[in-house]
């Protein structure tokens, strides 16, 4: 077993795990880890390293993929090559020069580490953002693809903005919620997601400066910031975002722009109140922002309508609008839309075309016939009924197992329980603990500017059954920490 007297610095810019595997790359390099080496086990590691496990656990893959080590963790990684043609051939291609001088981020690694678990066979679920799949509408599914198979006779591309037909009918549907725009000032993308990179890639330049609520889901993602983009975070209060802090944030030598979840926010699941989306308008227009207003949990209100759209009010064109079925319907669609004035949805059509050439041709079809038909009205009654008695179970719930360590807020609609917890303790160790015992959790600090005691529970994609053990075991675990840490 080796000794290791080393610390990566966390203050440089380098990645933690990277200066890890570098520095175990360099040992092998000079001959002080010879081959048959053993390593200590992960959580020696860590503690030697002063890193969290998960940062050695990505460390040591890297190394496993690049041929140094084998073995699984706990302590049976052993050092097995240190050939010339793996230490430094010039022969073969470095692609972590290419990555690590790529243009966007990687991703934070707790999300990475999210995306990866969610595959994992048993794991239960608690931060899921998505419809779970007991509430897919299968036989409405079904009706629509067998009445629709027929008509469908070329899949080609699209024209820039979509299918005509589909931009048609939500330009019939938008005036539900007081939005009147022509077919011209809509586009469709693969998801809201999709409709941000554009944003990103078409309308601003390096150094703007993009305001949003703290916390916030854009924060969990480098859309912004791999484009050399700077995030504001801004203070709400139970209406929403506080229009002062806009002010204090406008920025008058840099553009400016508001992105914005008025609707059942994620994660906090805040509805801006009908006073406070004049207020923000008002404050915006006056001081010439642009608003991004990513409206795609509105249909899922559950106890009462939320206010109409801040694209209702809008007047001058300053807002962009974001809708989208992921959260709805389906997320494998991968069908939103942007709605704007035209001159700026021309330019951001041109921008989607030369990246994916148009969202998928065959989901396009499908969604129109979806809304055409009634279906996805009638679907949406129901699914409110079905989160409005998951969310409820879920606080029935959190009521037997966490009333004397957190808080929460009780939403209205969207998916999402932003629970508080009342002490003190490490996030990432409760990340790490929990997944031990098959529990997937969305903690708080990944949507904040900083560490926060919060975790996002999402109450639209695990079971009841499956909601009450997680949780259950979650409250135990959180209890152990509170006792380690002596945190209260």
């Amino acid at each position: 077993m080796i000794d290791i007297n080393w610390k990566p610095d966390k203050n440089s810019s380098v990645t933690l795990y990277k200066q890890i595997v570098n520095y175990i790359i360099r040992e092998i390099s000079t001959g002080n880890f010879v081959i048959g080496t053993k390593l200590p086990s992960q959580r020696k590691l860590s503690e030697m390293l002063g890193v969290n496990r998960s940062t050695v656990v990505e460390a040591l893959d890297e190394l496993k993929s690049r041929g140094f080590v084998e073995g699984k963790g706990g302590g049976g990684t052993r050092i097995i090559n240190n050939t010339w043609s793996l230490l430094s051939s010039t022969s073969k291609l470095n692609w972590e020069n290419y990555i690590d001088g790529s243009i966007h981020k990687p991703n934070l690694r707790t999300i990475q580490m999210v995306n990866k678990l969610e595959y994992e066979k048993d794991i239960i679920r608690l931060g899921t953002g998505e419809p779970g799949p007991e509430l897919f509408p299968q036989d409405m599914m079904s009706k629509i693809l067998n009445k629709y198979s027929n008509k469908i006779k070329s899949l080609g591309y699209l024209e820039a903005k979509g299918l005509l037909e589909l931009r048609k009918i939500l330009s019939q549907y938008l005036k539900n919620y007081g939005i009147n725009v022509s077919p011209a000032s809509i586009l469709i993308v693969s998801g809201a997601l999709q409709a941000l990179q554009l944003i990103s890639l078409s309308l601003l330049p390096p150094g703007s400066r993009i305001l949003m609520e703290n916390p916030s889901y854009l924060k969990s993602i480098h859309i912004f910031q791999s484009l050399g983009m700077n995030l504001a975070g801004l203070k709400m209060d139970n209406e929403g975002i506080i229009p002062d802090e806009i002010s204090k944030n406008s920025g008058k030598k840099v553009n400016t722009l508001l992105y914005t979840i008025p609707t059942f926010h994620n994660p906090t699941g805040i509805v801006m109140t009908e006073n406070r989306r004049m207020e923000i308008l008002n404050t915006c227009e006056s001081y010439r922002i642009p608003i991004i207003e990513d409206d795609v949990y509105r249909e899922l209100w559950m106890d009462e309508l939320p206010p109409m759209p801040l694209k209702t009010k809008d007047k001058n064109g300053n807002v962009l609008y974001l809708g989208s079925i992921s959260k709805s319907l389906a997320p494998g669609f991968r069908i939103g839309w942007v709605v704007g004035p035209e001159h700026v949805i021309d330019r951001l059509s041109d921008i989607k075309m030369q990246t994916d050439y148009g969202s998928s041709s065959i989901s396009q079809l499908i969604l129109a016939e979806w809304i055409s038909s009634g279906f996805y009205t009638e679907h949406l009654e129901k699914l409110r009924i079905q989160l409005k008695h998951r969310r409820d179970k879920t606080l029935e719930i959190l009521s037997e197992n966490f009333k004397d360590i957190a808080l929460w807020n009780i939403p209205k609609g969207g998916f999402y329980i932003w629970l508080k917890l009342k002490c003190n303790i490490s996030m990432n160790k409760l990340f790490l603990e929990a997944i031990k015992e098959k529990i997937l959790i969305n903690p708080g600090n990944i949507y904040d500017f900083s560490n926060n005691q919060h975790l996002r529970i999402s109450y639209s994609y695990v079971s009841n059954s499956d909601m009450e053990v997680g949780l259950k075991k979650l409250s135990y675990i959180i209890r152990d920490l509170i006792k380690q840490e002596d945190s209260c």
